[in-house]
Formats: C-alpha cells, sequence, structure tokens
C-alpha cells in the first residue's frame, strides 16, 4: 500500500474544509445569476402538488 504524504491531518482538514466552501460559493452565485432559474422553480411548484 502507498505511505501518505507526510501532511498534517490539520492540513487536511482545513485544505478539504475551504475547498467545500469554495464549491458552494460558487454553486450559490451559479445559481442566483442563472436567468432560467425562476422558470425551474416555477415548474418545480407545479410539478410537485401532490
Amino acid at each position: 500500500m502507498p505511505q501518505m504524504a507526510p501532511i498534517s491531518w490539520i492540513t487536511l482538514y482545513m485544505f478539504f474544509t475551504i475547498l467545500f466552501l469554495m464549491m458552494c460559493i460558487v454553486n450559490y452565485y451559479i445559481f442566483l445569476y442563472n436567468p432560467t432559474n425562476k422558470i425551474v422553480k416555477q415548474a418545480m411548484n407545479y410539478s410537485w402538488k401532490w
């Protein structure tokens, strides 16, 4: 089995936490500035009335 690189667990935790936050922010701004987002939300509201 390959050995892990000499990086501490705190560094890995910080790296993945920052990566996760960046992806959430990018996803938020993609949905915020998407012009067809309102149409999709309206269609979802009409289709889930059961």
